[in-house]
């Protein structure tokens, strides 16, 4: 239920089912996931409940600020500021009761897809989106079964 822990589960669950789960996650390089295709994958995380107590459920939003990205295998910072990735997978976790909240639970997540391009082109160097900003700008919803078919769907629109 921690933000962090959040994170690295949902970049575990996108990568299986993308069946990606063999690479070695480098935390600060430019991008969370390469495809077995070469296409780069941000993931991001939000979810109504957290690991504090809360008067209330958290409003969703995701970081999608313009970075310099990092390479690992040169450890150099690039020149141009910019979203690092081909696509974004959005991932909320959407369950609202605390008796029953299984953050393993797949069901109890959703996702929404959007190409990097799309972002770039609707929100320029904005640096957090809401949910409901990313939907009405195009992101694609889909279940856990669905991520694969869905990205490689994006991708191949982007080509």
């Amino acid at each position: 239920m921690d933000n962090a822990e959040r994170g690295a589960l949902a970049e575990y669950l996108v990568a299986c089912a993308l069946d990606v789960s063999d690479n070695v996650r480098i935390n600060w390089d430019s991008y969370d996931l390469l495809s077995r295709d070469g296409v780069r994958i941000e993931v991001k995380s939000s979810g109504y409940l957290q690991s504090w107590g809360q008067n209330k459920l958290s409003r969703l939003t995701f970081g999608i600020q313009p970075t310099f990205g990092w390479e690992n295998s040169t450890n150099t910072y690039s020149d141009e500021k910019k979203r690092q990735s081909d696509i974004y997978v959005f991932c909320v976790h959407k369950h609202t009761d605390f008796d029953t909240v299984n953050p393993l639970d797949t069901s109890q997540w959703e996702f929404y897809l959007l190409l990097t391009a799309d972002l770039d082109e609707k929100v320029g160097m904005q640096k957090r989106i809401t949910l409901s900003s990313l939907i009405n700008i195009g992101a694609v919803k889909c279940r856990y079964g669905e991520i694969k078919e869905k990205v490689d769907e994006l991708i191949k629109r982007a080509e």
